[in-house]
Parts: C-alpha cells; sequence; structure tokens
C-alpha cells in the first residue's frame, strides 16, 4: 500500500517536472515553428539505463528495495506526431529485509523483456517524452535463514507498464527518467543516442 503511494507521488512529480519544463521551454522557444520538436527520429536508436527503486515481484515484500535496467530501443513506425520504437531490455530488482518474520531474507529477480514504446516530444528541443509496455521472463530467487534455512527459485512472467521522459543536452547524450511497473518502479540514469 505505502509502494503504491509512493510510485503514485513519483508520477506526479514526474508529470509536473515535464509540464514545467515543456511550458518554460516553449516561452523561450519563440514559438518553436509549426508541429513538434523531437530528438527521436526514424531509424534512430535509444539506449538508456538507470537505477532506482527495483519492482515487487512475486508479492514479496521488497522495503524499497534497488533495481536497474538497461533497454535498448529502434525508432521503426511514424505513429502521428511521433514514433514507435521497439527493443529489448534487462535488469533486476534486489533486496535485503523487509519480509515480517524471516530473518536473512534476500530477494531478486532479473529479467529479460521485449519492449515497445511511443515517443512524442512537444514543442521543446532537446524532450522527449513516451509510454510503453513490456514483456519477458524473471528469474525470482528468494531465501532466508530463520525461522528455517530456506531457498526458492522460480520462473515467472514479467509483464511490465512504464512512461518516461528523456532530456537530451547534446543531440546524443542526455538524462531519463521512468515510472511505472517495468523492472524499476523509478529510476533515473542517462540516456544515449544512435543515429
Amino acid at each position: 500500500m505505502k509502494k503504491a503511494k509512493f510510485i503514485q507521488v513519483i508520477l506526479i512529480v514526474l508529470g509536473i517536472s515535464v509540464s514545467t519544463m515543456t511550458f518554460a521551454q516553449s516561452r523561450h522557444n519563440n514559438g518553436g515553428g509549426n508541429g513538434p520538436v523531437t530528438p527521436v527520429q526514424l531509424g534512430d536508436v535509444i539506449i538508456n539505463l538507470g537505477v532506482g527503486v527495483g519492482a515487487d515481484y512475486k508479492g514479496d515484500d521488497y522495503n524499497t528495495g534497488f533495481g536497474t535496467k538497461i533497454a535498448v530501443e529502434k525508432a521503426l513506425w511514424q505513429a502521428g506526431p511521433g514514433v514507435i520504437t521497439l527493443g529489448g531490455e534487462v535488469g533486476g530488482s534486489f533486496s535485503s529485509g523487509g519480509y515480517y518474520g524471516y530473518d536473512g531474507y534476500h530477494s531478486q529477480t532479473i529479467i529479460v523483456a521485449a519492449r515497445a514504446a511511443w515517443h512524442y516530444g512537444w514543442q521543446v528541443p532537446g524532450l522527449d517524452t513516451y509510454g510503453g509496455v513490456s514483456a519477458g521472463l524473471g528469474f525470482h530467487h528468494y531465501k532466508y535463514d530463520q525461522p528455517t534455512n530456506y531457498s526458492h527459485s522460480s520462473v515467472i512472467p514479467a509483464p511490465g507498464a512504464f512512461v518516461g521522459a528523456s532530456y537530451f543536452v547534446t543531440p546524443n547524450f542526455g538524462f531519463n527518467a521512468e515510472a511505472g511497473y517495468d523492472i524499476t518502479s523509478v529510476q533515473i540514469g542517462l540516456v544515449f543516442k544512435l543515429m
């Protein structure tokens, strides 16, 4: 319950931040011409990597665990004013402690997944906003020491959904933030573009 509220707050803050940046940049853009200015064009390859709060898989109480993810996408199709990317991602969510009544509790889930997203730049040079879905497999493992020594591994389905924003400070490098249920719940990191 606390984690769901935390994610909602982060999504609201992310939305307000993107709106504020959009308004501030558009005021300095002198109208910016007609239509959107987007750093993601057909044929571009986008690589983002980040760290943050790990997603809570298999109902384990992660106690705000650590998560990390790297995603690679290629812009393949024009879709209205934006582009659709397709690619893959790999990462993990890790936690120590937090599961009530179990001493030495550790949990980890390594995810390998495909992902697709729709990217749109608005009228802000350097800004890329996106939302998408993912689907893959998770290799889940947990163990604890007390009350008994126990360890368990399983392969689980790993669907996901996410929203994010990147701000490119150069044509090929920028900063990225992403939120949702997709390996991480909330993450910040770097983004690179290969043309």
